[in-house]
């Protein structure tokens, strides 16, 4: 697993290798993604750098993140609510899964060896070799059962997200 300082070692090279200049906000977007342990939307990503630097646009903050998924150092997510969000990608990483909560959007991962081992059997039991695959699970978590769930994501003007 490459650890903060690498992955923003390989995030600088490969602006130089395609011509970019290096910015302060471009590495100031990069260090907040590279410090996130969460799918973030833009938005997201967004507010996390504005707490560092708040003369970051919004343009620049999708620009960069568009630049991070070039270098592979950024996977982008599809979920069920139809908001795109992006994770560090580590290709020395195990493949994971995720359970995500319909009301307030958590999103945990998680792996089981159990399960990827049912879904080559299921998979070969139907004529196929897999090539790749993703699991999603939709429920509501515990804090929201209770009450005690996170707030309604919500895009940069604050509007709640469906």
């Amino acid at each position: 697993m490459q650890t903060r300082a690498e992955r923003f070692a390989v995030f600088r090279r490969a602006l130089k290798e395609k011509g970019l200049k290096s910015t302060a906000q471009r590495d100031d977007i990069a260090r907040a993604f590279f410090a996130s342990h969460r799918h973030m939307s833009i938005d997201d990503l967004y507010r996390e750098v504005r707490k560092v630097n708040p003369r970051v646009g919004y343009a620049t903050v999708y620009r960069t993140i568009k630049l991070l998924k070039e270098c592979e150092l950024a996977d982008e997510q599809h979920f069920a609510d139809g908001q795109t969000r992006y994770e560090n990608a580590d290709r020395e990483e195990e493949h994971h899964d995720h359970v995500i909560c319909d009301r307030c959007g958590r999103i945990v991962e998680f792996s089981d060896d159990s399960l990827e081992q049912l879904q080559e059997e299921i998979a070969a039991r139907l004529g196929f070799v897999l090539a790749h695959h993703r699991l999603e699970l939709y429920g509501i978590c515990r804090e929201c059962r209770e009450g005690r769930g996170a707030p309604a994501p919500t895009d940069r003007m604050g509007r709640v997200r469906p």
